[in-house]
């Protein structure tokens, strides 16, 4: 059996302003690549670094409805202790 996966795209209309267009396209020349897969690239990056900035946002409110007790990590101490080769 062959897997074929097909990419949808959708052609979308934006408003950028005149310095950020500018440099989008310097950028992307540099890059050697298109405005469009460029900003696509832009665009997973910032998803990304969204992700992560929500992930750490949730991972700090859970320690805050639920903080560590003194004592709870005392057992993991030597867990950390990289041994010598």
């Amino acid at each position: 059996m062959i897997a074929i996966s097909i990419a949808m795209t959708k052609t979308v209309q934006m408003t950028l302003d005149d310095k950020l267009l500018t440099a989008v396209d310097r950028a992307a020349k540099r890059a050697r690549t298109t405005r469009s897969a460029f900003t696509r690239d832009a665009l997973r990056a910032a998803l990304a670094k969204k992700r992560v900035e929500d992930l750490e946002a949730r991972h700090q409110e859970a320690y805050r409805r639920h903080p560590i007790r003194a004592g709870e990590l005392d057992g993991w101490q030597d867990e950390q202790v990289w041994p010598e080769p």
